[in-house]
């Protein structure tokens, strides 16, 4: 089945009736829901300890999926990035058998260059052979070099809509992660029975659905009538 999930787990009260009323609010949301993304990682750095906490709070099989902190992907630029990686890593190891992917989301401005990316690919799966997925924002990504070297190092591209560099059309498979940031006005507008139901074909078994149009509380919303799609 696929996960269905939102970017963090705050739960408004226009739909806090198909939550449970008692407990945190990451253990209600878990109650309902199989994954979520955290993206707090990438503005800042957490604590091993609220890992495991997280972890604790959440059921078998639930997966968080974590946000590669914006010091490797924007700071600095994918470049150099052994040491802070692998602190990062074992920061969310607490995590255990409930991580779900990592999340590299490169700034708009990050062009590929082949020998930058090759080395930081390296690097990132020497430390680590985890899900890996990347959402990126320059149209020259879509290169042929670009995806070979993607698919040598197994990352998985990230649908996202709007799809600035990688239409759904161009996915020959179902998708492996699927950010959903709202449309027209990004991290705002909520979606229409009719594109909730278009995304949902798209998605495989394994696949990651996650709604990050969080600032209206549409996100939320949106995933509870994806979900009733499953």
């Amino acid at each position: 089945m696929p996960v269905i999930a939102t970017a963090a787990w705050s739960i408004p009260r226009t739909v806090a009736a198909a939550f449970p009323e008692e407990g945190s609010g990451l253990a209600r949301y878990a109650a309902v829901f199989d994954g979520v993304e955290v993206n707090s990682t990438f503005y800042r750095r957490h604590k091993a300890s609220t890992f495991e906490r997280w972890a604790e709070a959440t059921p078998d099989g639930f997966r968080f999926a974590v946000k590669i902190p914006k010091a490797i992907t924007h700071e600095r630029a994918m470049e150099d990035i052994r040491e802070p990686f692998a602190t990062f890593l074992q920061d969310i190891a607490a995590l255990g058998g409930k991580r779900g992917p990592l999340l590299c989301q490169l700034p708009p401005s990050l062009r590929f260059d082949p020998e930058r990316f090759e080395a930081a690919f390296d690097t990132m799966r020497d430390l680590d052979q985890g899900p890996l997925v990347i959402e990126v924002r320059h149209r020259c990504w879509a290169s042929a070099q670009a995806l070979a070297l993607l698919e040598r190092y197994s990352i998985d591209r990230v649908l996202a809509d709007p799809a600035l560099v990688w239409p759904a059309s161009d996915f020959r498979q179902a998708p492996r992660y699927v950010r959903l940031h709202g449309k027209p006005k990004v991290y705002y507008s909520s979606y229409s029975d009719a594109e909730l139901a278009a995304f949902s074909r798209l998605l495989g078994p394994e696949s990651w659905c996650v709604f990050d149009n969080t600032a209206s509380g549409a996100a939320i919303e949106n995933a509870l009538a994806m979900l009733g799609r499953r």
